[in-house]
């Protein structure tokens, strides 16, 4: 149910991005681009869990045709999500340390930007299928990488989460100093507050990004003791429960924190309401 309804959200998100002409702008475009990301992982983890339920009814033991590709499909959206939230960070890092350069600000440049981690996120997991890695997990009614102390553990772990995470935590200590610095010498009002707002929105960013490596602890905590000893019997079940079911929570946090989106989404729900004319009879 949580699945789901993260999945109804971000078709929500994304149409009103689409629809709502004052969305038509670079950041909504990068906000538009993790939505997406969203929706598709959500997709992908409504059919994972669907799979899983039916097998364990059925009590089937076997994979489908499709649970190699569902698999596939995990690692690259999980790449395509954190690194849709680097994107973000990253244009608000260029608006305050290069606002003269308008290429980099503009929406041929994002695009290609959102192609190369779109590219990058399909081809990084090739060596997954290329060496056969993801397999069919019995016990957990899953097609996954085994967790174990391997080079693609560990080529998973760089790529899809620390890199990401990494680069973006650090963007923000740079508008951190950056602002701090500012206070301190003679600046322009309003060169300040637009690096204190750009600062706010890469905290926001951070505190997502945060949220969702919180989500993904007990994984991350079954690939770490996977590195000296087996992990539990269920290990995958007890991870996707904790992202199935928190998954709902990251969309409403991109709606809290996306002031455009928020504005839009309230402006058509009071539209809605003030349509509806009581009949007095």
């Amino acid at each position: 149910m949580c699945t789901l309804l993260a999945i109804v959200l971000a078709l929500i998100f994304l149409s009103t991005i689409i629809l709502d002409k004052t969305c038509h702008t670079v950041p909504m475009m990068l906000v538009a681009n993790s939505c997406l990301a969203e929706f598709i992982f959500g997709s992908d983890m409504f059919g994972m869990a669907l799979f899983t339920f039916q097998n364990d009814l059925r009590q089937n033991y076997y994979p489908d045709s499709l649970c190699i590709f569902r698999g596939f499909l995990g690692y690259v959206v999980t790449i395509l999500k954190y690194y849709s939230y680097l994107l973000q960070a990253i244009y608000r890092y260029i608006t305050v340390f290069y606002p003269t350069r308008l290429f980099w600000q503009s929406i041929r440049f994002q695009v290609c930007l959102i192609l190369a981690t779109w590219i990058f996120g399909f081809v990084c997991p090739l060596p997954y299928i290329l060496n056969h890695e993801i397999k069919y997990n019995i016990d957990n009614q899953i097609c996954q990488m085994p967790l174990q102390l391997s080079f693609l553990t560990i080529y998973n772990a760089l790529c899809v989460y620390m890199i990401p995470g990494s680069l973006t935590i650090l963007i923000y200590f740079k508008l951190v100093r950056y602002v701090q610095d500012m206070r301190k010498h003679i600046t322009s009002a309003n060169i300040l507050y637009r690096a204190q707002n750009e600062l706010k929105m890469v905290r926001r960013i951070v505190i997502l990004v945060m949220g969702i490596v919180t989500i993904g602890f007990p994984y991350t905590l079954f690939i770490f003791i996977s590195f000296f000893t087996a992990p539990p019997k269920y290990h995958f079940r007890i991870a996707y429960i904790f992202i199935d079911t928190l998954m709902a929570f990251v969309m409403i946090a991109i709606f809290q924190f996306t002031e455009p989106l928020k504005i839009s989404i309230m402006k058509r729900i009071t539209r809605q309401a003030n349509a509806i004319i009581p009949v007095i009879t």
